[in-house]
């Protein structure tokens, strides 16, 4: 059962979730015409994941998820919003490429089901500052995980939300530990064709408030290290992979944002491979 704080947050994603996909055109042509939206860097970090189990914790609308079961996973979403997971259904059926999506909370999914059952836990890109504890989340990773499984995570560096608006640091405390209360943004329609939005894109308004919290990046390996997940590669990155996170961020190749050629580069995504043993 969703709390008060869950219940809203959804119906910020439920709202924003329509938007989104209202900017991004015929997706089931697009999939069908051998469209993909992942980016290398998750690729590398899963591997090949060709007949394993996967599990995609906050898949969203699920076009990632499609892409993961393009390349031969046996591949689950979760996610709490069920306008995404209708959504990400409704796409799967058109563009016939099979996924199962449920909808549910990640944390309750996490805690309640059947352990040890996934050969790759894979979470990427706005997913980790939705949930209140990194260590309940870390936990409940390696519970469904199988012996030798791995989880896979790519997520924004919480260093970017400390910039505001025009580059400098004025933005959120890198250490805050209130929760932030605010909409889930139009972010598709900000980021335009680098998240696939395709001819006019009006930023759309939500009124609708979400919960959210900060989380450092020592917060995330400090909770994997408590749990029995071995953590074999931890990397940064120079760049934001689709979303435009910061409006002083300028677009490079490959639908990718960097910081201004002549600004000292600091991360704006990382990425961790951990696995536990056998």
């Amino acid at each position: 059962m969703l709390t008060d704080e869950q219940r809203q947050t959804r119906d910020s994603w439920d709202h924003a979730t329509r938007h989104h996909n209202s900017h991004k055109g015929d997706q089931v042509a697009f999939f069908m015409n051998g469209g993909d939206v992942l980016f290398p860097d998750e690729l590398e970090l899963l591997g090949d994941i060709a007949n394993l189990k996967v599990v995609h914790l906050q898949c969203n609308a699920g076009q990632d998820t499609l892409g993961l079961s393009r390349r031969g996973a046996q591949v689950t979403g979760i996610d709490f919003s069920p306008e995404a997971i209708r959504f990400a259904r409704e796409l799967s059926r058109g563009c016939g490429i099979r996924a199962e999506f449920i909808e549910g909370e990640v944390m309750h999914w996490l805690t309640h089901s059947s352990p040890e059952a996934w050969d790759v836990v894979f979470a990427s890109y706005g997913t980790i500052g939705w949930l209140p504890s990194t260590e309940a989340w870390a936990r409940g990773v390696s519970r469904v995980l199988k012996p030798n499984g791995r989880l896979v995570l790519i997520e924004f560096h919480p260093l970017i939300w400390s910039f505001g608006k025009t580059g400098e640091l004025t933005g959120d405390d890198y250490f805050a530990n209130a929760p932030f209360v605010a909409p889930v943004q139009d972010y598709v329609a900000d980021s335009g064709p680098a998240l696939g939005a395709v001819g006019g894109s009006d930023s759309q308004n939500n009124e609708h408030p979400a919960v959210s919290w900060q989380h450092t990046l020592a917060d995330v390996v400090t909770a994997l290290s408590k749990t029995d997940l071995r953590i074999q590669q931890l990397r940064e990155y120079p760049y934001s992979n689709g979303y435009r996170a910061n409006p002083t961020l300028v677009r490079i190749p490959e639908r990718r944002w960097a910081w201004p050629e002549g600004v000292a580069r600091v991360p704006l995504m990382y990425g961790i491979e951990a696995k536990k043993p056998s």
